[in-house]
């Protein structure tokens, strides 16, 4: 069964992002009585008018009750949304959500080609605000933010207790607009506070390029994120790329969010032969059902894909089906997000108010469940040490004899730039001050052989145009080592 078909706009939103997607995979906005999965219908009880069914008799106590007693003058939407949100919160999933009409409007926008914000998909794990993968090139990347960073407060104030969508809120914003995180990361035992200015954040999703393997022409093509004009991109990159001799392709989609399923439907039909679905759905009976492609045979060149930890849905749909009908996979074991979210009007207004409620899980072509597991690598690929180094926090300069964590992050980090420091044990020694002085001179800074803001600043942005820069991507360079063998 093909998806287009029935002609469904199904969004694989795998985070609720800063200004972008939200924390679904989502098959639709729907009308407000029914929800179609191709073959059957569900049908959606009416609204009540005045009334409600005795079994929710409760509840309308409890509103009238309220509405009509309580001290002070209430908010009558409020307390409905509240209702709405409480019974969501009982179901103890971070993609189920309701959104207010503001809300709704947001979501709207997800699959523009552009939005404002700082750049970031989000979600709710283990109930902190967590990083799945800052956009490529944008303030959150730039700023130094990584995947499963920890957002615990905004502009001082705490995230613990909200929601998604009201996380979101507080984090996302007008273009020119700063905005301080605390950040908590992963392995380091610090917090520390990142300032984000925000910026318009254009949807860029294809780059594409031809590179010499062993006299092979091999072409690579990123796609950060899956939107509206994704497939007609990437259809547009491979052909130029096929139509230049290509002999071998990798597909990176490492800190791919997620995005649009008929956007990755049309670039599996690129890859994923008829007779293997290249997606399964199953509801809460267990009843399955199976999506093809209408692609007659797999390609005559080797294809390999490259998968992160900030790779998530749309992108583990696309992982997965490759990497069962035979191809391999390159990188780190990716997000995990196997469920699919409907979006469901609660009024007759499309922009209305609605809830985003957990329908099915989405399985692999092979029936396997990926959801809080991940699509695992074929071929198992860190990155340099580096790449995973923490902000340098400077309260006071670092200096000969300090021996703590900043300074052995401070050596990491020079290290993996070029400057050898020697030791990278936490003890600030004589080889350190001069691997700080040569960065200082370099960078045309004071030279004092002491690690201040500005050369704890320095440092990190050094590290990030490296780490942009690709020359260090084992990676990619592991990919493209296995792609002929």
């Amino acid at each position: 069964m093909n998806l287009r078909k029935h002609q469904l706009l199904v969004m694989l939103i795998m985070t609720f992002a800063i200004g972008f997607f939200g924390a679904v995979l989502t098959m639709g906005v729907l009308k407000p009585q029914a929800i179609s999965d191709g073959n059957s219908s569900i049908i959606l009880p009416e609204k009540t008018k005045g009334s409600v069914d005795e079994s929710l008799s409760n509840v309308q106590v409890a509103y009238d009750l309220i509405n009509e007693h309580y001290f002070e003058e209430v908010d009558s939407d409020k307390l409905l949304e509240g209702a709405i949100q409480g019974m969501l919160e009982t179901l103890d999933d971070p993609y189920s959500s309701y959104m207010n009409e503001e809300a709704m409007e947001r979501f709207n926008e997800q699959i523009q080609s552009s939005f404002q914000g700082i750049g970031a998909e989000v979600s709710l794990i283990d109930d902190k605000v967590t990083i799945i993968s800052p956009i490529k090139d944008s303030p959150a990347e730039k700023a130094g933010l990584r995947s499963n960073d920890q957002i615990l407060k905004v502009d001082d104030e705490s995230l613990e207790g909200l929601d998604l969508n009201e996380a979101v809120e507080k984090i996302r914003g007008e273009k020119g607009s700063k905005v301080v995180l605390l950040i908590q990361r992963r392995g380091a035992s610090e917090l520390f506070e990142v300032t984000v200015v925000r910026d318009d954040i254009p949807l860029i999703t294809i780059e594409s390029e031809m590179e010499d393997v062993d006299g092979k022409k091999t072409g690579i093509i990123e796609i950060s994120t899956f939107s509206e004009t994704t497939a007609d991109e990437f259809a547009k990159a491979l052909d130029d790329l096929e139509q230049s001799g290509m002999e071998g392709l990798v597909l990176d989609v490492r800190g791919n969010p997620g995005g649009l399923l008929n956007s990755i439907e049309e670039v599996l039909q690129h890859f994923i032969p008829e007779d293997v679905p290249y997606l399964q759905t199953e509801d809460r009976s267990g009843k399955r059902e199976k999506f093809y492609t209408n692609l007659e045979e797999k390609k005559d060149y080797p294809i390999t894909i490259l998968v992160d930890e900030g790779s998530a849905s749309a992108s583990e749909i696309l992982a997965v089906a490759m990497k069962e009908v035979g191809y391999d996979i390159v990188g780190k074991t990716s997000f995990g997000k196997g469920t699919v979210q409907q979006a469901v009007p609660l009024t007759d207004d499309r922009n209305g108010s609605t809830i985003k409620l957990t329908f099915y899980k989405w399985l692999s072509p092979e029936g396997n469940w990926i959801n809080e597991v991940g699509v695992e690598p074929t071929v198992e690929q860190g990155q340099p040490e580096f790449y995973y180094g923490n902000p340098i926090v400077v309260e006071e300069p670092l200096k000969i004899d300090d021996t703590n964590e900043q300074v052995e992050n401070a050596q990491l980090l020079l290290d993996g730039i070029g400057y050898k420091p020697i030791r990278t044990d936490g003890h600030f020694d004589q080889e350190t001050k001069k691997a700080v002085e040569a960065f200082q001179q370099d960078h045309e800074l004071n030279v004092t052989g002491e690690i201040d803001d500005k050369t704890a600043a320095a440092i990190e942005m050094e590290v990030m145009d490296q780490i942009r820069s690709g020359e260090h991507d084992l990676q990619r360079q592991k990919a493209l080592e296995v792609l002929y063998k």
